[in-house]
């Protein structure tokens, strides 16, 4: 019955049934705990697994793989990561299992440093372990670090798997490497993987954010089975890539082969329409999004209307941040101090960035408001946010450079300064 519920979404009758069977006065067993701490994680019941876990102890189940490694993916579901790491100290004998849970758990937390030594610990290396570390390099926007691990994976006889792919393609499409998500696409082929909807989205994305729509429309076109995350997918790159015609096209196609849009989809339609100037085709769209799906917009300190950009809040953090740091840049530009800020908070919450608190600073300086500059200055030092130094990347032959402001690493800094030289020369 556990299980079922489990199954089915039902998180809530899991521990229901649970706590009934407690009060009758049966008693789990290492098979049926862990599907109660598994609803536990989904839903985030923190206070709930603690207790389920006193009373492992007092049902001998302490010493259990199985229901250790699930106690250690409650704990890391719910970002108690110090409990989590004490628990993982005390399992006897470690799988697989528990250094991926633990490395996932640093991951979400954006502790890429512990995920890192954990990662390091680990006396052997599987699939799963480094497929884990790869993703949190992805999630957490080390993208090349990500593409460094899957390097040293292929020195291994370890293949990828489907999830692997999508982390590698992600860093390729946020990093603009063609030529390595290219060399990504022709692997996947050599292996002959089944090309499932996950990642031919993420070969899509990877192809729209690095700039060849055509190959994205060839493999959104042979797509035989489409869910909605590849339709907004494909819509956000004719976005990006300025084709606002298409993407409303798209967005209409959409519709009509009986696709529910999200608050992603009205997202990008909404920014399309805003780049190519569609103002009243965007409020036509916007009141659908209200009367016909039912979607509210989520900003309040103005009237929706008078805006069409509109922030998801169900995309990925990484996402929404990029989303949140484009309209505050726009703010910044347009003298907009009162959506700047709410912009601002919001971007607290998901990044430590300190391109932000200089974004602020600089809008305030340059409408008078020298003041509320040296607040956002004294935040920033406050959070101990220190100033990132400017960095730049270039892939060359499939290889990534970085440069990094005031930093002299590179390895052939001094022929790159010889050309630059050379290059001032010729311009004077």
């Amino acid at each position: 019955m556990l299980k079922a519920f489990l199954l089915k979404g039902e998180l809530n009758k899991t521990l229901e049934t649970y706590s009934h069977i407690m009060q009758i006065g049966l008693y789990p067993d290492n098979y049926t705990l862990p599907y109660v701490l598994k609803a536990c994680a989904h839903l985030q019941k923190f206070q709930v697994g603690e207790q389920i876990h006193g009373g492992v102890f007092k049902l001998g189940f302490d010493g259990d793989i199985f229901v250790g490694n699930t106690l250690l993916l409650m704990y890391s579901s719910c970002a108690r990561m110090v409990e989590a790491r004490l628990l993982f100290e005390e399992i006897p004998e470690r799988t697989a299992v528990s250094w991926t849970v633990l490395i996932s758990g640093y991951s979400k937390v954006g502790n890429v440093d512990s995920a890192r030594l954990i990662f390091d610990e680990a006396p052997f290396k599987d699939r799963g372990i480094l497929g884990s570390m790869i993703s949190c390099y992805v999630q957490n926007n080390c993208f090349k670090e990500g593409l460094e691990m899957f390097r040293l994976m292929q020195l291994t006889d370890i293949d990828p798997d489907d999830g692997i792919f999508v982390s590698l393609l992600s860093a390729c499409a946020h990093l603009g490497s063609a030529d390595i998500g290219i060399w990504i696409h022709k692997h996947l082929k050599r292996m002959q993987l089944p090309m499932t909807a996950q990642i031919n989205t993420a070969l899509i994305d990877m192809y729209a954010k690095c700039g060849n729509l055509g190959l994205a429309k060839n493999l959104f076109d042979g797509m035989q089975e489409r869910d909605a995350v590849c339709w907004n997918v494909m819509i956000s790159g004719l976005t990006m890539n300025g084709d606002a015609e298409n993407a409303l096209a798209l967005f209409e196609q959409m519709e009509k082969d009986g696709f529910r849009p999200n608050d992603i989809t009205f997202f990008a339609v909404l920014t399309a329409c805003s780049y190519s100037g569609m103002a009243y085709k965007g409020l036509q769209i916007f009141d659908s999004m209200k009367l016909v799906y039912r979607i509210e917009p989520k900003l309040s300190i103005m009237d929706a209307k008078e805006i069409i950009l509109r922030m998801p809040t169900s995309c990925s953090p990484s996402d929404e941040a990029m989303s949140w740091r484009a309209l505050l840049s726009s703010c910044c530009s347009h003298g907009e101090t009162s959506l700047a800020e709410v912009a601002a908070e919001r971007l607290v919450q998901l990044e430590r960035h300190c391109g932000l608190y200089v974004l602020l600073s600089n809008m305030y300086e340059s409408s008078g408001k020298y003041d509320d500059a040296r607040r956002v200055r004294k935040d920033m030092k406050d959070r101990g946010v220190e100033k990132t130094p400017g960095c730049s990347s270039i892939e060359v032959n499939g290889f990534i450079h970085e440069f990094v402001a005031g930093e002299k690493t590179h390895p052939r800094m001094k022929e790159i300064h010889k050309v630059l030289e050379k290059m001032n020369g010729q311009l004077e």
